[in-house]
């Protein structure tokens, strides 16, 4: 199977091949495509050597499945292209995510709702991904009505040179102007540009987004999205109200049997997710689970889960995985 990764040589595009390379994806020919200024260059991928080519040359060679990761403008003008030529496209940015003929997809909650006939998958937001691992099975037993989520987010989630920015400004740098504040020993409330509602971009994608992949409309999600001075690892205060009523045991053991979910909830251990227990892990870590005395049938939780891996590259290989598994591609 022709595989291509358009942003290989990214935070995200590498990632990508790290996971199709430890899940054994059955890529019989990887080609990896990045910006023009990166073409030529070589990837190591399962011990063999490939060379980065531009886009053109990659649709030429029909691959099969394409995952994207390289910024929403590349993915508008490229996806199309790709799915012309009867490939299918994983596409990680959040240019399709709301187009309401294009699947949005976390395998394990809705991947049900892919057919053959879609040739472009959108790939949610890394926050979003996380925290409807954890929702989506509680949703089904108690029904949720509201969500207030307030995220720590890792610089990794803004790129290569936001890590080497927060170093830089460790090691007494002044950094290179990503953020509009020093993020090192700093927490910046700002992700992405501010709406004319006054919430961010990416507030308005975890409001959105998570209605769409639950298929619920009616549910209420209010986000507030942080940057915090962490290199890699999401997290997430999360205040769950149901419809009905829930006994906390049954939460943890609803929790425990979701797919993909782990839960870490032992207060007298001092056991509880934190970013460096999930780096390098595909599970989503939930904790600090307990009821919320301040209004009825309202549940708190903390969610954490390794941004460039189930928040972005694994969920996309999962997905390739799912398209392969029906037969859809080969």
């Amino acid at each position: 199977m022709k595989v291509a990764v358009v942003g290989a040589t990214g935070l995200v595009g590498s990632k990508m091949l790290q996971v199709l390379e430890e899940r054994n994806f059955p890529v019989t020919e990887l080609i990896p495509v990045a910006s023009e200024k990166s073409v030529g260059l070589k990837i190591t991928f399962k011990g063999k050597e490939y060379t980065v080519v531009s886009a053109d040359d990659a649709i030429a060679m029909k691959p099969a499945i394409a995952l994207f990761s390289a910024g929403g403008s590349t993915s508008l003008a490229l996806a199309p292209k790709f799915a012309e030529a009867g490939c299918r496209v994983i596409d990680n940015s959040s240019a399709w995510r709301m187009h309401s003929d294009i699947k949005l997809v976390v395998p394990e909650v809705n991947g049900g709702v892919l057919t053959k006939d879609d040739f472009i998958i959108a790939n949610p937001n890394c926050s979003t991904i996380q925290m409807v691992m954890v929702l989506q099975p509680l949703h089904k037993k108690y029904g949720i009505k509201r969500v207030v989520v307030s995220t720590y987010q890792s610089v990794s989630g803004t790129g290569q040179k936001a890590v080497q920015e927060m170093m830089d400004e460790r090691a007494g740098g002044d950094g290179f102007g990503v953020y509009p504040y020093r993020i090192d020993m700093n927490i910046i409330p700002q992700i992405d540009v501010f709406q004319d509602n006054g919430y961010t971009k990416e507030e308005m994608k975890m409001v959105l987004e998570t209605c769409k992949i639950m298929g619920d409309d009616a549910i209420k999600v209010t986000a507030t999205t942080v940057r915090v001075p962490v290199t890699g690892g999401h997290s997430e205060s999360v205040n769950i109200e149901f419809h009905n009523d829930f006994e906390e045991s049954d939460v943890r053991e609803i929790l425990s049997n979701m797919p993909g979910v782990i839960v870490v909830d032992n207060p007298a251990m001092k056991a509880y997710p934190m970013p460096l227990d999930a780096e390098g892990k595909d599970e989503v870590f939930v904790g600090r689970i307990r009821r919320d005395y301040s209004q009825p049938n309202t549940l708190n939780c903390w969610i954490v889960a390794d941004n460039l891996r189930k928040g972005a590259a694994t969920n996309a290989v999962q997905i390739a995985k799912y398209l392969h598994a029906q037969g859809w591609v080969e």
